[in-house]
């Protein structure tokens, strides 16, 4: 069960052509909504977002705020409301928005105004849409317009052009998923494909259950107590897999534990917060 080091390269090239068409198209944009998850706000970050909206108004949209340790995300979501971004926490499943559309809007009256006195035509907010895969970016778009206007899925890589989503109060320019070209950072690579972000077929399993198991035990042991029994973690792993594939049934002809299987089960049980409330990026 030893990791596999090999570091993590993945820059799909509808990425570089959505970094490309961003840029191109900037000058139409009026707000930048990056959106996040708030149980990765690190990771889930893009890195060189600022390079590529320049001086655009900002608000970081913290998806899945209920699934979080939200003492651990608020500390980092402070911090980047301390760098100019404006912060929207929400849970996409029940909150209605209203509250963002404000925002966006109070963001944008100067400037409306100013046009407004100029003699020129009053218009809605132009808003990008960015995010890493699977952080929640469709189903916001879908919540906004009240109506699945963009494609939605649990795979990393739904969304693969870009496009105009007019709604009645915004204009929305939807993205696909965007990643940086080298994950450099293996820790937050790994978490990001913990929580989704990145295929599993791109990574191994046991390298991310091996990982998430680590981190959990780390910073949130009570909940590997609670959910496997595990209260201490043996150097190659192979002992909690096996108590794991007891609990759950995860066994082979025999008895054997199906390790993959088991994998998916601690993987599936994060995502699925089955794992708690928790927040694997600190400051």
């Amino acid at each position: 069960m030893n990791e596999n080091k090999t570091n993590i390269n993945w820059f799909p090239g509808h990425m570089k052509k959505t970094r490309d068409g961003i840029k191109e198209k900037l000058k139409y944009i009026d707000v930048v909504y990056e959106v996040i998850d708030s149980r990765m706000p690190l990771s889930s970050k893009i890195k060189d977002i600022d390079d590529i909206i320049k001086d655009k108004k900002k608000i970081i949209i913290a998806t899945k705020y209920d699934l979080c340790d939200k003492n651990e995300t608020d500390k980092i979501l402070d911090k980047y409301e301390s760098e100019g971004y404006y912060i929207y926490k929400c849970d996409l499943l029940k909150d209605k928005l209203d509250n963002l559309l404000k925002l966006t809007n109070n963001i944008m009256k100067d400037e409306f105004d100013s046009m407004t006195r100029k003699g020129l035509k009053a218009r809605k907010p132009r808003v990008l849409v960015l995010g890493v895969p699977n952080c929640g970016k469709s189903t916001l778009i879908n919540k906004l317009a009240g109506s699945k206007k963009a494609g939605t899925g649990n795979t990393p890589g739904f969304t693969k052009n870009i496009s105009w989503i007019r709604l009645n109060k915004i204009d929305l320019m939807d993205t696909p998923g965007v990643l940086w070209p080298k994950l450099e950072d293996q820790e937050g690579a790994k978490t990001l494909a913990a929580f989704g972000s990145i295929k599993l077929e791109i990574l191994n399993a046991f390298d991310i259950s091996n990982f998430i198991l680590k981190k959990m035990y780390e910073l949130y042991p009570e909940s590997l107590k609670e959910r496997y029994g595990i209260e201490s973690l043996s150097e190659d792993l192979i002992e909690e897999y096996d108590i794991i594939a007891g609990r759950r049934g995860a066994l082979l002809k025999g008895g054997i534990a199906d390790y993959n299987k088991v994998s998916l089960i601690i993987i599936r049980d994060l995502q699925n917060s089955y794992l708690g409330k928790v927040t694997f990026d600190r400051l």
